[in-house]
C-alpha cells in the first residue's frame, strides 16, 4: 500500500477553490448548466462555508439535494456572452478515522454480501449494486473481480488487494481515454486516470456483490521538494467507497494505492462520474469552437482562519 501516517489521518481545515471557465469563438445566448458546486456533509467532513460565483451573472440560480443526498445546482444564463466562469469557494474541515482492517476480516467476501443483503437500506443497497451508465459489469469485469475479491477471501485483505493492484497494474496517463472509454476497453488499455480506476474498482466490487459508489472530491498535493506550489496546479479527484457490514463504508483510492484519510476532500458521490459532475449542460451558441480551462487550488488552513 502506498505509505501513510499518522499524521495523514489529523485533523486539518482546507479552503478549496474551483474554477471552470468556459470560452468560445461567437456569442453564446444561452447557457443551461447543472452541477455539484457544494461539498458534502458526512461523518468525516463539515463544511464550514461554501461560495459560488458565475460570471455573466446568471438569470437563475436554484440548489436542490438529489437522490444521493448531493448538492445539485441549477445554472442559467441568457445573457450574451463569449466566456462563462464559475468559481467554487469552500471551506471544509476534515478528520477521517483509520479504517479497521482487522475488524473487515472478521468476515469473508461472500459473508459480508450476504449480512449487507439482510441489514442495508434497499434502495441504497440496489442503487449502488446495479450497473450504470458508465460502470457496466461485463463478462470481462466479471473475470477480473473474480481474480481479487472470491468468496472467501477475507474482507480488508480483498479490498486492500483490490486497491494495490490496480494501482499496480496501470499507468496513469493524462489523455489515454475519455468519458466514452468503456471498463474492457479500459482492461485492454491498461492505462488511464482516476476517474478510470474508480469506476473499475466500483465495476468489480459490484460484480461480486458489494455496493460501491463512485466518489468525487479533491486530494491535496504537495509539489517537488524545494519548488513553490503553483496557484491552480492541483485537480479534482475521484476514488470508491464501498459498503461494509455495519453500516458503514470504506474508501479506498486505486489510484494512489491507499484508503483514503485526512488529505480527502468530498465534493459528491453516485453511480458513476455521470452523478456527479461538477458542471454540464447545454448551451446554445453558433461558435465553431470552445475551450474549457480548469484551475483548482487546496489549500490547507491554520483551525482558525
Amino acid at each position: 500500500m502506498g505509505t501513510q501516517t499518522d499524521a495523514d489521518f489529523e485533523p486539518r481545515r482546507y479552503r478549496v477553490r474551483h474554477r471552470t471557465t468556459y470560452s468560445y469563438a461567437a456569442d453564446v445566448t444561452g447557457c443551461y448548466e447543472r452541477g455539484c458546486l457544494h461539498p458534502r456533509e458526512t461523518p468525516s467532513q463539515q463544511v464550514r462555508s461554501n461560495t459560488i460565483e458565475v460570471s455573466p451573472e446568471p438569470d437563475l440560480m436554484t440548489e436542490h439535494v438529489d437522490h444521493f443526498g448531493n448538492h445539485s445546482h441549477y445554472v442559467e444564463v441568457r445573457t450574451p456572452h463569449t466566456e462563462l466562469a464559475v468559481t467554487k469557494t469552500s471551506v471544509v474541515d476534515v478528520a477521517w478515522p483509520r479504517t479497521d482492517l482487522d475488524e473487515l476480516d472478521r468476515h469473508t467476501v461472500a459473508e459480508a454480501v450476504e449480512l449487507l443483503a439482510g441489514e442495508a437500506d434497499p434502495v441504497e443497497r440496489v442503487s449502488y449494486l446495479l450497473p450504470s451508465a458508465l460502470v457496466d459489469l461485463s463478462p470481462e469485469v466479471r473475470a477480473y473481480a473474480a481474480r481479487l475479491l472470491p468468496g472467501d477471501r477475507p474482507l480488508g485483505e480483498a479490498v486492500l488487494d483490490l486497491t494495490r493492484t490496480i494501482f499496480a497494474q496501470f499507468r496513469y496517463a493524462k489523455g489515454a481515454t475519455s468519458v466514452k472509454t468503456t471498463l474492457p476497453e479500459l482492461l485492454d488499455k491498461r492505462e488511464g486516470v482516476c476517474q478510470d480506476f474508480a469506476h473499475l474498482a466500483v465495476g468489480c466490487l459490484r460484480a461480486v456483490g458489494l455496493p460501491a459508489r463512485y466518489v468525487s472530491g479533491y486530494l491535496e498535493t504537495q509539489p517537488p521538494p524545494g519548488r513553490p506550489k503553483l496557484a491552480g496546479s492541483d485537480a479534482s479527484h475521484a476514488w470508491t467507497s464501498v459498503m461494509v457490514p455495519g453500516g458503514t463504508w470504506v474508501d479506498l483510492d486505486p489510484t494512489n494505492d491507499h484508503l483514503a484519510d485526512s488529505r480527502y476532500v468530498v465534493t459528491a458521490w453516485g453511480r458513476d462520474f455521470r452523478d456527479v459532475s461538477p458542471l454540464k449542460g447545454v448551451i446554445f451558441t453558433e461558435s465553431p469552437s470552445s475551450r474549457l480551462e480548469v484551475a483548482v487550488d487546496v489549500t490547507r488552513l491554520e483551525q482558525g482562519d
